[in-house]
């Protein structure tokens, strides 16, 4: 379980960064009551989870726009393991989210319903309106420390080397979507537990997040999500 939240969070970083209103952003055009499903699965090829994310509100404040999107996770079984608001901004040059969103709200209640003093830091991820082959975009980040009588617990997830490496067709239950691909590293710490992974990402203007492919140190696959359903 500790791994497959590393790796839904790390997911987030890119899914939440790139849904914008359609004259602020290239990427996910929104608006209110926009949704996107995207289904989860393992190395196996076995569902671990649906992720389906909607649009409750969208405000615009001068050359800036701002949106809340609900996001809820099911597991295999159709039970629902965590969900969350996550608030962006979004101006003329791209997207912003505040790294401190990308924490499951829910889990954030839990943990303090448990006398757990939280403390969460990181850097604020972005994509920007234009992309292109070779491009190098920026790092980002986000550090939960939690203590609780004594006793402390960190998670640290980082994402770096994102670099825009092609241009492709690919299809998802959604359909098929020319996309720019992004590749990508995470390494993540979570108590006694390190793991470093890279991404795969295609991302289709208008559209938004295709696919996205996560592999081991190694590089062998490790798990797949892809767009199921898009409604605009």
């Amino acid at each position: 379980m500790k791994k497959k939240f590393v790796t839904i969070l790390s997911l987030f970083l890119y899914i939440m960064a790139i849904k914008a209103q359609d004259n602020c952003s290239t990427y996910y055009p929104m608006a209110e009551g926009t949704s996107y499903t995207y289904n989860l699965y393992n190395k196996k090829n076995k569902l671990e989870g649906t992720t389906a994310y909607t649009v409750t509100n969208v405000n615009n404040n001068g050359s800036n726009t701002s949106a809340t999107m609900k996001m809820r996770f099911e597991d295999a079984k159709g039970k629902n393991a965590f969900e969350s608001d996550y608030t962006m901004t979004c101006t003329g040059d791209g997207i912003k989210i505040d790294f401190k969103s990308l924490f499951p709200s829910q889990m954030q209640q839990q943990y303090e319903a448990m006398n757990l003093e939280m403390d969460i830091t990181g850097t604020d991820i972005e994509i920007p309106n234009t992309l292109s082959i070779g491009q190098e975009l920026a790092d980002a980040n986000i550090n939960v420390n939690m203590s609780m009588g004594g006793m402390n617990m960190k998670i640290e997830v980082n994402t770096t080397d994102r670099t825009v490496v092609g241009e492709e067709s690919v299809t998802a239950p959604a359909g098929t979507f020319d996309c720019f691909v992004i590749s990508a590293n995470t390494s993540s710490k979570m108590m006694m537990a390190n793991h470093e992974m890279s991404d795969k990402i295609w991302l289709s203007k208008g559209v938004g997040i295709v696919k996205q492919e996560t592999y081991s140190k190694n590089g062998k696959l490790e798990s797949r999500m892809e767009l199921e359903t898009l409604s605009k």
